[in-house]
């Protein structure tokens, strides 16, 4: 892959990760020079690296007398900072000014802007009325919430009491809310009365009274108005007697009294996609959320209190909880709430211009989507202030680098990276010091002990393989809910490789130490017995302009397995024979021969998740008569129907 954009030296100077260089290297007496050297450092003595970031990130704690790390040989079952308390909420408030902390706008064109001061008073009012509630360090709270400031401060209030924080976005129905609230068994429950979509207003309260007619352990329901001044709790059916109006809920100008807790403690409680099965309840700790967070905004983001950062996701994906830990560093956060391509696909762009938003995270299905639509940033807006572009959720093609390059700005960091919800976090991203490879994730996270196997279980470079995390960090979960023996936790990351994390992807350690991801494991095809990632496939398919997005699966045949490749095209296109022999002739050209697909077939949509990944899995168990367990997890469970019994499968 050719290298398409490097930092400046100046840039590279004045970035934190050279600073925290020079920091380690007076402190300990080290000489490291750049990036490899301390990523060398960083897995050979991680008691010392993670010690020497809390100290250069100013965490907040009490650290105690214990070592850094408990146990470091054992995975699972290392323990950081065993003597240490904190308190997340405390180290995300440390800042009480009139810095802006947040600004919220929608679909609607909205307009809400919150200083630290006024966040930090929103959350003490809000945790006066959680201690009134009985709220106690250990029992859940929820949200079933837009991507809203208020979200944002009954986060913290929550974790202010050493409670712990669970959400979902309100596009998920009764079951979905049952499938994940059902299993934790929140105390008090946050909801908006409704959401804007598409132009569309859509009613929240309805199935949110639905949903916690079943859940007795819900004591009170606190309703923000969104779509309405005046919410009319009635909606809520039986559960409006427990519900209470947000502006009615705890007692202004209550003093903000922070919980201290153990390193580990639970801060969250997130969700598996659950495409496979009833979702899994993940429980990340406090402090390892914090200094993961910490370390990937800091050095790798190279995030600065003048930021302001934005990150396109709903409350029911990982990166809402990665974009809120941007607080502890006093930027500002650019919340966006509906639709990224209503009124128009420029939406998101005249908000970050407006907003003059540094940091711009996104997906790589919506970059995708945004160059197949045409539409072109640079010519319409001025992203003068944008340093960085942040893209995850699926791999970032090759071509997708092109089109930011050439489409959005030319001299920007793009930092693909790849983590998920099972660590909160990242195994491989960005750098603000090293050059960027077209279709290359630049770095392994520092501290992050990043390999990849061969089936054998050794470590290979050059090669294709399952990425795998070969010593303990401190954003691994701890623990899953009601799982009391460990026995999920093992089976979900240990049972491949024993004693090391089997994260699930199938990718490649290059020649410049960056990573390419070429999907899922569990969706990589093996026609032949040819272990093939689906990336590569995509790659080829939707450099065509006919073709809006793909999807491969394989299917069982003749005591083999061959490719099928489903394709949605562009308004006013045909899938003929002509375009059928064009797709071969790319994948074939761009891969090899064994890529290329036995059955190629349009479908009218393509089932994705609530988070935009595309869901190889449920495909492949619709096109063998095998049910879905879970299509709750979908956004759009529908399109799973143009799936079934298709003739062009049977021969």
């Amino acid at each position: 892959m050719g290298l398409i954009w490097q930092p400046s030296q100046q840039r590279i100077a004045a970035s934190n990760l050279t600073r925290f260089i020079a920091c380690v290297n007076a402190r300990l007496g080290l000489t490291l020079s750049d990036f490899a050297d301390l990523y060398a450092w960083s897995i050979a003595e991680p008691a010392q690296f993670w010690s020497e970031l809390a100290h250069f990130a100013d965490v907040r704690a009490d650290w105690g007398k214990g070592p850094a790390i408990e146990d470091p040989e054992r995975m699972p079952g290392a323990t950081f900072f065993p003597s240490a308390t904190l308190n997340y909420a405390e180290n995300l408030l440390r800042f009480r000014d009139d810095h802006v902390a947040i600004t919220f706008t929608n679909e609607r064109g909205a307009d809400q802007r919150l200083t630290y001061r006024q966040l930090y008073d929103e959350v003490a009012r809000v945790a006066a009325g959680l201690r009134d509630a009985g709220i106690e360090p250990g029992e859940r709270v929820a949200g079933y919430l837009p991507n809203l400031p208020q979200t944002l401060i009954a986060m913290l209030a929550t974790a202010s009491l050493g409670a712990i924080w669970s959400s979902c976005s309100p596009d998920f129905g009764v079951h979905g809310v049952l499938d994940r609230f059902g299993q934790i068994a929140p105390k008090v429950l946050f909801t908006a009365d409704g959401y804007f979509y598409t132009g569309k207003t859509l009613d929240s309260l309805t199935p949110i009274g639905e949903a916690a007619a079943q859940l007795p352990s819900v004591r009170r329901i606190v309703v923000i108005p969104y779509v309405s001044e005046r919410p009319t709790l009635g909606r809520l059916g039986a559960a409006a007697e427990r519900a209470t109006h947000w502006e009615e809920f705890g007692v202004r100008g209550a003093p903000l009294r922070f919980t201290a807790l153990p390193f580990n403690h639970p801060l969250y409680i997130l969700f598996s996609s659950g495409t496979t099965g009833v979702p899994k309840c993940i429980v990340h700790g406090a402090g390892g959320t914090l200094l993961q967070h910490r370390k990937e905004h800091l050095l790798h983001v190279d995030l600065q209190r003048a930021d302001q950062i934005f990150y396109y996701t709903t409350c029911g994906w990982m990166m809402w909880n990665w974009l809120a830990s941007a607080l502890a560093t006093g930027a500002t956060l650019v919340l966006y709430d509906g639709n990224p391509f209503h009124p128009d696909p420029g939406v998101l762009w005249r908000m970050a211009a407006r907003e003059r938003v540094t940091v711009f995270g996104t997906s790589a299905k919506y970059l995708s989507a945004l160059e197949k639509n045409g539409y072109t940033p640079v010519r319409e807006v001025d992203l003068g202030a944008l340093k960085c572009i942040l893209s995850t959720g699926s791999p970032l093609l090759p071509e997708g680098f092109d089109f930011v390059y050439r489409a959005i700005k030319s001299d920007v960091h793009l930092a693909s990276i790849s983590g998920g919800t099972d660590i909160v976090s990242c195994f491989a991203l960005g750098c603000p010091t090293l050059p960027v490879y077209r279709g290359e994730l630049q770095c392994r996270g520092l501290g992050m002990r990043v390999e990849i196997y061969d089936d054998a279980g050794k470590p290979v470079r050059g090669e294709r393989g399952e990425l795998v995390c070969t010593a303990p960090f401190p954003s691994m979960p701890v623990a899953f809910w009601n799982d009391p023996d460990g026995s999920k936790y093992h089976a979900a990351y240990f049972e491949r490789f024993p004693g090391v994390w089997h994260h699930g992807d199938y990718a490649e350690l290059t020649v410049h130490d960056g990573i390419i991801i070429y999907g899922r494991s569990d969706a990589v095809l093996n026609p032949g017995g040819v272990r093939i990632g689906t990336a590569e496939i995509y790659s080829a398919v939707e450099s065509l302009p006919e073709i809006a997005e793909s999807i491969a699966v394989g299917q069982d045949w003749q005591g083999d397995v061959r490719v099928i490749l489903f394709v949605r095209l562009q308004d006013g296109t045909a899938l003929d024979k002509p375009l059928k022999d064009r797709i071969r002739s790319a994948i074939r050209t761009q891969t090899t021969p064994r890529h290329v697909p036995a059955k190629i077939i349009a479908v009218p949509d393509i089932p994705r998740t609530r988070s935009g990944k595309l869901t190889e899995l449920a495909v492949r168990e619709v096109i063998h008569g095998r049910p879905v367990r879970n299509i709750e997890a979908l956004a759009n469970p529908q399109a799973l129907d143009h799936f079934r019994d298709l003739p062009e499968l049977t021969g």
